[in-house]
């Protein structure tokens, strides 16, 4: 049986600290993965941002299977911190009005539906810009909003298998692999979170705001790098190189007596510092093992004589006599292993923070820091539709009546959370 891990509570950043994002209002209506990456960046940073999901179940990461502490799931907990989150059935027309009316007052939209539903419901760029000309809106989707595959769904792995990207992963002896966390969902978000930044720096400039757009289908082909790069060189087509790219046998995943470890000696100095000063064997930084190309015609040999030499010590001893040698090296660890690391503890990666029904959940930290402008102190995810009320009377000024009205039209749908009075 497993437990649950003890996490430190998180120290509050200094009273007074600006952040980045002060006073910009996003309005979010983004689910899954990308989307949400993108927005909590935002949200992190100081942004006021509202996420809106229909009040029929919320976003789908809702009901993902990982685990989940009182009913919110790791994957919606872990991409919508620092948001408020309200209910708005866009099948009533009056939620629309009242969608358009925060787009009205906001600095960001971000949205990643279907082609067509957000021109559907008339809060599309064209739709919304002449009340905002300031506003900066993104569109994030699997193939873009223009062209003939702006309709076709599409997911992370669907792209990763489109791309070539996923041709580039596993084994050459075994099929494709996809990575395990959503790697191009996840890089698309930090794209659109670009993307957005630079449109409002441009805004700045030029007065007004733009329509911009993110697709994983680019993103993913953008990933392939100097792979892709290459084969637009010479026409070749690279594939899979399993823990070693492009073979390179000082790169890559070696045993030891008692457990598994990761070097990265991808130069002739530090091979020449690991197989000198660390194993010493002068031999192997000579005649076929010479240079990194000579090493790479020569792989399967030095590959068997490294794998011959590391096994017959700990890992333990290993990495402290290249550490000692400031070869690039690391432990190959689980999850588990990883959160409880000491690189983990020492740069207080991992803490709780407080949530209206789990009690606590666990927060990862964002892995960005501005000294001058910290992150913003972290929030736990919404329950669906909790800022609701809030949001209609301090953003849009709403008082009573009116929202007795939207939820008595059924703009809000039957969720709980939202209570008029």
């Amino acid at each position: 049986m497993t437990t649950r891990p003890q996490l430190p509570e998180r120290v509050p950043r200094a009273e007074g600290e600006p952040t980045a994002l002060d006073g910009l209002l996003v309005v979010d209506f983004t689910r899954v993965v990308a989307g949400p990456a993108c927005t909590q960046t935002l949200a992190d940073f100081g942004a006021e941002v509202i996420k809106i999901e229909n009040p029929d179940g919320g976003d789908d990461t809702r009901s993902y299977e990982h685990a989940d502490l009182a009913g919110e799931s790791a994957a919606y907990v872990s991409l919508n911190r620092n948001k408020r989150g309200i209910v708005l059935d866009f099948t009533n027309p009056a939620a629309c009005d009242v969608a358009r009316e925060l787009i009205a007052r906001a600095d960001v939209v971000v949205e990643n539906f279907s082609a067509g539903v957000m021109r559907k419901y008339g809060l599309d760029y064209p739709s919304v810009a002449p009340s905002n000309p300031r506003l900066v809106y993104c569109s994030i989707s699997a193939y873009g909003r223009q062209g003939p595959f702006a309709s076709r769904p599409g997911f992370d792995p669907i792209t990763q298998a489109e791309s070539g990207f996923m041709s580039l992963n596993g084994f050459p002896d075994g099929p494709p692999v996809r990575t395990g966390p959503p790697a191009i969902d996840m890089v698309t978000g930090m794209s659109a979170c670009n993307a957005i930044l630079l449109a409002l720096f441009a805004r700045d400039r030029l007065g007004r705001g733009q329509h911009v757009e993110v697709a994983l289908f680019d993103v993913a082909l953008g990933m392939t790098g100097f792979y892709g790069m290459a084969h637009l060189m010479t026409g070749e087509n690279f594939s899979r190189q399993g823990n070693s790219p492009n073979g390179s046998p000082s790169v890559g995943l070696y045993e030891a007596a008692d457990a598994p470890f990761y070097i990265a000696c991808a130069n002739d100095r530090l091979y020449r510092r690991l197989v000198i000063e660390v194993l010493g064997r002068p031999d192997l930084a000579s005649g076929e093992f010479a240079d990194r190309r000579l090493r790479t015609a020569n792989k399967d040999r030095l590959r068997a004589i490294l794998t011959g030499i590391f096994v017959q010590d700990l890992r333990e001893n290993w990495v402290t006599r290249m550490k000692a040698a400031n070869i690039p090296v690391g432990y190959l660890r689980t999850v588990e292993e990883a959160f409880n690391s000491p690189e983990v503890r020492e740069r207080h990666r991992v803490s709780q923070i407080p949530h209206p029904t789990a009690g606590t959940v666990p927060n990862v930290e964002q892995p960005i820091r501005l000294s001058l402008t910290p992150v913003a102190d972290p929030l736990a995810a919404p329950l669906l539709g909790e800022h609701t009320m809030e949001v209609l009377r301090k953003t849009l000024g709403y008082d009573d009546a009116r929202i007795a009205a939207l939820a008595e039209a059924g703009a809000f749908g039957m969720v709980a959370t939202v209570e008029v009075s």
